[in-house]
């Protein structure tokens, strides 16, 4: 039954359809935009347009940038002699909140999934394995979700680095099994990458 008109109701439809927003959470959004100043909505629309439009991913590193390269590999500043694997840009920015990490970054988009069809060709490893034959890098920090599928990606990526004579190494404990990055404090995420383990 509806219980709006059909421009509530799609818009709720629209909103329910992104990741974590249920249908409650839908309505709250709908209704609160509803109630927003038209300028407001049409600044918030035109973003939203304008990133899907111009955001792209990084030449070097593969996170999501409106440049051709992001800023952290772009700032000049950083390590560049270590690379921190991560599955997407969201564990990146967990880990830069941390402050404790000054190297350089890899975003996968992804890990290794055999259950959900998703093999080594479907995320960024190609990109990283050219990265480490034309950087000087001598670490390899894995640091992939301590779930099944990131320890998958992490001893498949370690297979194939370790002939190369970079070492690999592995964030420590204190990321709990099962849980994702992006939800991880930023003291947990610090005394992990502080006590990474070589593999």
């Amino acid at each position: 039954m509806e219980y709006y008109g059909g421009h509530i109701g799609d818009l709720i439809e629209e909103l329910g359809k992104l990741p974590g927003v249920g249908s409650k959470s839908a309505q709250r959004l709908a209704f609160h935009i509803i109630n927003m100043p038209k300028e407001a909505v049409e600044r918030l629309a035109q973003r939203m347009v304008s990133a899907r439009e111009n955001v792209r991913y990084c030449k070097r590193c593969c996170t999501l940038t409106d440049k051709d390269y992001c800023p952290i590999c772009s700032s000049g500043a950083r390590d560049e002699s270590t690379i921190m694997v991560v599955e997407n840009p969201r564990d990146l920015a967990a880990y830069e909140k941390t402050g404790q990490y000054s190297g350089t970054y890899h975003v996968l988009h992804g890990a290794i999934s055999p259950s959900l069809g998703i093999g080594p060709s479907d995320i960024r490893l190609k990109e990283l394995m050219q990265r480490l034959s034309t950087e000087p890098v001598k670490e390899l920090i894995i640091a992939t979700n301590s779930s099944l599928e990131g320890e998958t990606t992490a001893m498949y990526i370690s297979k194939l680095v370790k002939p190369t004579g970079i070492r690999v190494s592995r964030i420590a404990s204190g990321v709990p099994v099962g849980g994702d990055l992006e939800y991880v404090d930023e003291v947990t995420l610090s005394r992990a990458l502080k006590g990474r383990v070589e593999l």
